[in-house]
């Protein structure tokens, strides 16, 4: 289907990604006809929530409560605070986006997205799991909703949505279009302009050519910028990296494709946007190399349960909180002061069994071809079939029948002695201790056990309390962690209406609503900090991205809609 000659758009949305799939349909549902923009082909539709675990942050849901979990707005509220710690001025649209997101999250999220189709697996996760302190960082409570389907099941409604309005005429999808720079006229964004490239039908996520075959210039009452965010440029994230995190890693693989450049966001800001909180980020540590690569770099992120053993590159056990799914920054930070930019889980068998979660849609195939069968084979003995080809084929996975085996492995694999197979044996025997009793005084070992009072831990995700050195769970495992470069946090500074906010604000009648809007310009997802220019603050709750994607692409749509009345 193509765009019907002479097609006259009244908005103009770039990126075909989530946030920009949720913010068309919504403009194009309200009476208004748009013009979608994507740099990539049509088979990239969704963008990186295709391949994504699909997991969405929701509060005191059907699921949570036949799982025995108490939650509710004001407990969701506090974690969140507790998490972006917001402490700046330029906090006063995130703090408001963030209250509404909550609202959403605890109201309507659920019911409007059933309404389209969607669906939820039972179990709900627990993700984040904090840094130790009620008031702190992270979640209470299990609050991960995993969509049956994956990432391609919360694609799919918003898919279907714009096949119908392209059949209609009231969505014209141009692919290959690539936005270079939104046009400006006495002082309102009134169009953008770019190259047209040549058609491309590398599969979904590979890079694609930039090959240029023409060039492109569109108008409307309004352009909306869902672009995503900087995760794929690494020069970019290097440039912005945050001090209070050292210094970047030097080797590091890739969570999102290539395409993922922040191009939208420095073209926004070139015409005059506010783009706040550069430096915040969030990447993850427990990155592996993907050994069947679909783009450059390409590294998956381990779903870790509670029980591995976390040790840096020298074979030091890490601090609280640094455990595995507990404080990701936190982790981050502590890590990038070793010196190195690796770090270990050391497990056994019967833990990667129960524990290992691979996040992706292509990594859980049973999950995304909604395949019961497949799922209830997760409870039985053996490791689920993508974490065996890790085990197989993955650079980054080495196995032993003793310590001293593995660490001259973990060595090698290091190109250096880094690691005393001694000393690290003596660590794990007094982790090993521990579990004499259904007591500890070791922190890890203390929230192990309370993760396995949780139903859906227990059941599917927690492995029962053991001796690393049991040869019964045998063999050890040692995993090589790398940094996995992943989300913006920061974005271009929006109202609750998704309208961007200038540059010059000091001088456009700034006050403590934050700034004046930039006219006919609007922004969501990922390119907006997911809302506000940074609703997460400085840490995420996770289940938190892909919401932000539907909730900004919304309310932008929304806010679109009132202004065009």
């Amino acid at each position: 289907m193509g765009p019907a000659a002479g097609f006259r758009a009244d908005v103009i949305v770039v990126g075909a990604g989530l946030a920009g799939l949720v913010a068309a349909t919504e403009i194009a549902d309200g009476g208004r006809r748009v013009l979608l923009l994507e740099r990539e082909g049509e088979q990239d539709l969704g963008g990186q929530a295709w391949w994504s675990f699909g997991g969405l942050f929701l509060v005191d849901s059907p699921e949570q409560r036949r799982l025995g979990i108490r939650d509710s707005l004001d407990l969701a509220r506090q974690d969140w605070q507790g998490s972006a710690a917001f402490d700046t001025p330029e906090d006063h649209w995130p703090r408001r986006w963030a209250e509404a997101y909550l609202q959403f999250a605890a109201g309507e999220k659920r019911d409007w997205l059933r309404g389209l189709g969607h669906r939820l697996f039972p179990v709900v996760g627990w993700a984040e799991r904090g840094d130790g302190r009620a008031e702190g960082h992270g979640n209470s409570v299990p609050r991960f909703h995993i969509t049956w389907g994956t990432g391609p099941g919360i694609v799919d409604p918003f898919a279907r949505k714009l096949a119908a309005h392209r059949a209609a005429g009231r969505i014209a999808l141009r692919t290959r279009h690539g936005v270079e720079e939104l046009l400006v006229e006495d002082g309102r964004v009134t169009g953008v302009r770019g190259s047209v490239l040549t058609a491309d039908t590398t599969p979904r996520g590979v890079g694609s050519t930039r090959e240029v075959t023409g060039e492109f210039e569109e108008r409307a009452a309004a352009v909306l910028v869902a672009t995503g965010g900087i995760g794929g440029n690494e020069e970019l994230v290097r440039s912005l990296w945050p001090a209070d995190l050292g210094s970047m890693p030097r080797s590091v693989v890739h969570g999102v494709p290539a395409s993922v450049d922040g191009a939208g966001m420095l073209a926004a800001e070139r015409a005059g946007a506010r783009w706040i909180h550069r430096d915040r980020m969030w990447h993850y540590t427990e990155g592996i190399r993907n050994w069947d690569p679909v783009w450059r770099g390409h590294g998956i992120r381990i779903l870790p349960g509670p029980s591995s053993l976390w040790i840096d590159a020298e074979g030091n056990r890490l601090p609280a909180p640094a455990y595995p799914g507990f404080d990701t920054t936190s982790t981050l930070r502590h890590l990038r002061t070793t010196g190195h930019d690796h770090s270990w889980f050391v497990l056994t068998r019967k833990i990667i069994e129960k524990e290992f979660a691979l996040s992706g849609s292509e990594q859980n195939p049973d999950l995304t071809g909604k395949d019961w069968k497949q799922v209830l084979s997760r409870v039985k003995p053996g490791a689920p079939g993508s974490v065996q080809a890790f085990l197989d084929h993955g650079e980054d996975f080495r196995q032993a029948g003793s310590v001293p085996d593995l660490v001259r492995q973990m060595n090698a694999l290091a190109g250096e002695v880094l690691i005393d197979a001694r000393a690290l044996e003596r660590t794990i025997r007094a982790r090993d201790a521990e579990l004499g009793n259904r007591f500890s005084k070791d922190a890890q070992i203390t929230a192990l056990h309370g993760a396995r009072k949780y139903l859906g831990d227990r059941l599917i995700r927690t492995a029962s309390p053991h001796r690393l050195l049991d040869p019964q769970a045998g063999p050890l495992i040692a995993v090589r962690l790398h940094v996995l470069l992943r989300k913006t946090l920061g974005g271009l500074e929006t109202d609750l209406g998704g309208r961007v906010l200038r540059a010059d604000a000091e001088r456009a009648g700034a006050g403590s609503e934050g700034g004046a809007p930039l006219p006919g310009l609007y922004a969501a997802g990922e390119a907006s900090g997911f809302g506000g220019g940074g609703v997460h603050g400085h840490n995420a709750l996770e289940g938190t991205f892909l919401g932000g994607c539907l909730f900004s692409g919304r309310q932008a749509a929304r806010g679109v809609l009132e202004d065009l009345r």
